[in-house]
């Protein structure tokens, strides 16, 4: 975050710990009600993205928590930032941003709408609060934990960063003595959770668009989006010509959908093609995908001794778990870390696992793809001096789509022609423009050896995988001779 803006009221604990918010406890002070935009009682901080932004008081409550406070040791992009150096931004300034572009969502709703709509201060309130709130789930190394770490230790488990929001939440008004009625709350718990359990919002009745600022499980253009494309896009020293603002001043709400003037098309496009980018050259880069998949055999080796994934059960306990993992591994006396302690030295060292070689799955075979794992790669090997197991090679599986995996998003996006037209449709990409994608999802496979002695065994065997599955070699081009090291 930037430089924080004092008001006359004192300092706020979105500047640095101590945190505590001035001259009260939630059971004396005199609060505003819900919804109030009282601004004797407002806090401004000055985010580098958006500039100042204005936290209202129900909101710093939340904020002055130890469970808020966390985000500020869990990185955006995990590990990233040993790839892109300046990658080192938090989910604390993500998620204040995302509280900040609800906020101007909603009001551009209101300023237009908000007569018809009904858009009343509460409304405004909770689609602020979702926005706030919908990230503090995230556990360590952010998506890693989830998707990687999580399915080695417990598989099958149903665990999400949205499900745990809302358990957090609970706790955390529960702990804090927020004041905060339970049809509100239940409001903003339904709106963090709307684009990964869409059944969530069918109890409301009314001012369903309102589930579609935060996270849009409708049609995936959502305000977190927004904050996290131009954040990333921002920290990683990468261009980023998709405008949020144009969308958020163009948005409009006709039978209770958020819909879009026809001219946008191509910019609603750019914003998933941004985001799809972002996948391919940041999240899923080879050297990041490789330290993410050590840093997980590190913390599986570490899981019966730290009971890492016990934690993940409990908002009480979970909280606790950020990024400083890492240094709990390294300064644990116990002699049963000792091959974790070694993966993650060998991280520190940059003597990562070598990625060998990879290649993208041929479109006629994406409808009946399965993940290729490490045994696929050892049972392809055929003569060789050395005799693969599996503990040698770490597969990556990388899937990279529009957010509907094969089919196109912008076709469950409704615009209208002008702002004088009240009858909304849908657009037929080809109608916009022949040189859109003809397919929406890509599928790569990233074979790595952990012994960089055995790039050339596990390279040889991931062709002999191709050639069985395919018959031909679908990767780019050989692995570089360079790479190539026989073991003796």
């Amino acid at each position: 975050m930037g430089e924080y803006c004092p008001s006359p009221q004192g300092d706020s604990a979105l500047a640095a710990p101590p945190l505590t918010l001035p001259s009260s406890s939630p059971a004396t002070a005199v609060r505003p009600s819900y919804g109030s935009c009282d601004r004797s009682y407002v806090k401004q901080v000055f985010d580098n993205l958006h500039g100042s932004i204005s936290v209202d008081p129900l909101a710093l409550q939340f904020v002055d928590t130890e469970e808020f406070q966390r985000l500020r040791d869990l990185k955006q992009l995990g590990l990233t930032y040993l790839v892109y150096p300046g990658a080192v931004h938090t989910r604390f300034e993500h998620s204040l941003g995302v509280y900040s572009l609800a906020g101007k969502a909603i009001n551009n709703l209101k300023t237009y709408q908000g007569v018809e709509l009904g858009i009343d201060p509460v409304d405004m309130q909770t689609v602020k609060l979702a926005g706030l709130l919908h990230d503090i789930g995230h556990g360590p190394f952010s998506h890693l934990f989830e998707h990687e770490f999580l399915p080695r230790v417990d598989p099958g488990s149903s665990w999400s960063h949205e499900k745990m929001s809302v358990l957090l939440l609970d706790s955390i008004v529960d702990k804090h003595a927020i004041d905060i009625e339970n049809d509100y709350l239940k409001m903003v718990k339904d709106m963090i959770t709307a684009s990964s359990d869409p059944a969530s919002t069918t109890s409301a009745k009314e001012k369903h668009f309102l589930y579609d600022i935060v996270a849009n499980g409708r049609n995936g253009i959502d305000v977190d989006k927004f904050d996290y494309i131009g954040r990333d896009c921002r920290a990683c020293g990468l261009g980023c010509n998709f405008q949020y603002w144009r969308l958020m001043e163009g948005m409009r709400v006709m039978g209770d959908e958020i819909c879009y003037p026809a001219k946008d098309y191509l910019s609603i496009h750019k914003l998933f093609s941004t985001r799809a980018d972002l996948h391919r050259t940041v999240y899923t880069h080879a050297k990041v995908k490789a330290v993410e998949l050590m840093l997980v055999d590190a913390l599986v080796e570490a899981n019966d001794y730290l009971g890492i994934s016990l934690h993940a059960h409990d908002p009480e306990d979970f909280w606790k778990l950020d990024d400083t993992i890492i240094k709990t591994i390294e300064t644990a006396p116990n002699n049963e870390l000792k091959k974790a302690k070694e993966i993650i030295q060998r991280i520190r060292r940059r003597e990562l696992y070598k990625f060998c070689n990879q290649y993208s799955v041929p479109k006629d075979k994406l409808e009946h793809f399965k993940n290729i794992t490490a045994q696929d790669i050892v049972c392809s090997q055929k003569s060789s001096e050395v005799l693969l197991k599996e503990e040698d090679v770490a597969v990556c599986n990388v899937k990279i789509d529009l957010t509907r995996g094969k089919y196109n998003p912008l076709e469950s996006i409704k615009f209208f022609m002008d702002f004088g037209c009240d009858e909304k449709f849908p657009i037929i990409d080809d109608r916009v423009s022949h040189l859109l994608p003809a397919y929406n999802e890509d599928r790569i496979v990233r074979v790595y050896a952990k012994n960089p002695e055995l790039v050339d065994v596990v390279s040889e065997a991931f062709e002999n995988l191709q050639m069985r599955m395919y018959g031909e070699k679908t990767q780019v081009h050989e692995t570089p001779k360079k790479k190539k090291i026989r073991s003796n």
